[in-house]
């Protein structure tokens, strides 16, 4: 089972309609990085949750499962 943190983020980018690459272009990493958090293989940096939180309009707290929607 995937962590909180993996699942909002894989399916806001997919709710998107972007591709890992499009994503990882859009907040500066590479798509494997981007695979990797949504696989919960690794955790972003404070500084990427922060980006992904303003790319996708959510608080940090959404996306690591402290509040819902």
């Amino acid at each position: 089972m995937k962590i909180l943190l993996a699942q909002r983020l894989t399916d806001l980018r997919k709710a998107s309609g972007l591709s890992k690459l499009q994503l990882g272009k859009a907040i500066s990493v590479s798509d494997t990085a981007i695979g990797k958090w949504e696989n919960g293989l690794r955790q972003p940096s404070l500084a990427c949750l922060w980006k992904l939180a303003d790319f996708f309009d959510v608080t940090v707290d959404y996306l690591i499962g402290r509040e819902e929607v």
